[in-house]
């Protein structure tokens, strides 16, 4: 057969067969080789790809979407056995409220929890599964809602504003509720562990002519304590940085307002630079001579680790207990 004026033979259709493979192998090999070229360090030893990639929870945590309806369908069971949570409003606008699931002891201690989201996203609704563990200990359990950055313009300031308005809102009317504003606690967890931090390390005699030590006790939990990298990251497309926003809300650069003991805490399947910011600010917290443990929860990841708060003989249930106490 006869195709123009080319001959098809079985001796040139191998030759051609094995001039593709060759090509095939050759660009495989050479498309492995460019996979593997650094860009520009932009972080540590990181480039761009591999700092957006060490702040993704969807490359580390594949079931984000199953913990996050978990966390939901858990919150609707614990209100079915407790009951709606008691509603207060800490300022004007509408999301400037807090739930609280009051426990029956008179005068008791309180514990305030900051919940994540990437600052973009989560409400007070969604955070009542460790409210039990709380409650039934005689602990009140308070959630506060607060803006979302898109919302406010990519700014940090509004969020840290609410939440010190909360605390303090707390602090002065813990009464409402039978708490004791002289036993309060705080958590935090991923974007609300960073927020948890800040309000640790907030001067609160300058902002709110409050005592500084008005928190007794704190955990950070799966947090971010240096903006410089997320800000760097991808993560910092959705929140408009100045360099006084990146220190002013930076919790590692203000450690000499910190006066409560401190857990810091992460999952050993969280992303390296989570990994690594829980680690740097615990080991700084020690260098400054306070208070600090850090747990690593083995196992679990970014999601699934704040999951421990709920269960008493938990991870992180077993240490707030044991701090509160």
């Amino acid at each position: 057969m006869k195709s123009g004026s080319e001959k098809i033979t079985r001796r040139s259709i191998l030759s051609n067969l094995a001039l593709g493979s060759a090509a095939a192998l050759t660009a495989s090999v050479s498309g492995s080789v460019a996979a593997q070229v650094k860009g520009p360090i932009v972080w540590l030893d990181m480039d761009q790809k591999e700092l957006n990639d060490a702040y993704s929870q969807f490359i580390y945590a594949p079931n984000i979407s199953q913990v996050i309806d978990r966390w939901g369908s858990n919150s609707e069971l614990v209100r079915n056995r407790l009951g709606n949570p008691l509603r207060f409003s800490y300022g004007d606008e509408e999301i400037e409220s807090l739930d609280v699931y009051a426990t029956t002891e008179p005068n008791a201690p309180i514990h305030i929890f900051i919940h994540g989201g990437a600052w973009q996203e989560g409400t007070a609704k969604g955070y009542a599964f460790p409210a039990e563990l709380f409650v039934n200990s005689g602990i009140h359990y308070v959630v506060p809602d607060f803006s979302w950055i898109q919302d406010v313009g990519g700014s940090l300031y509004p969020l840290v504003d609410q939440l010190r308005r909360a605390i303090a809102w707390i602090y002065r009317n813990a009464a409402k509720f039978s708490g004791n504003s002289d036993r309060l606690y705080l958590s935090g967890h991923s974007s609300g562990g960073h927020l948890a931090g800040v309000m640790l390390t907030t001067d609160w005699r300058e902002e709110a002519d409050l005592p500084n030590d008005i928190i007794k006790g704190g955990l950070c939990c799966s947090g971010m304590f240096d903006l410089k990298p997320i800000r760097l990251s991808s993560r910092g497309e959705h929140l408009k940085f100045t360099d006084e926003m990146e220190d002013a809300f930076s919790p590692i650069r203000h450690l000499d307002n910190l006066h409560a003991p401190l857990v810091v805490a992460y999952g050993s399947y969280e992303t390296p630079e989570f990994k690594r910011q829980s680690q740097a600010f615990a080991a700084a917290v020690a260098q400054a001579g306070k208070s600090v443990q850090l747990i690593v929860a083995e196992n679990y990841n970014h999601f699934e680790v704040i999951e421990t708060l709920a269960n008493p003989h938990g991870i992180l249930g077993r240490v707030v207990l044991e701090q509160m106490r």
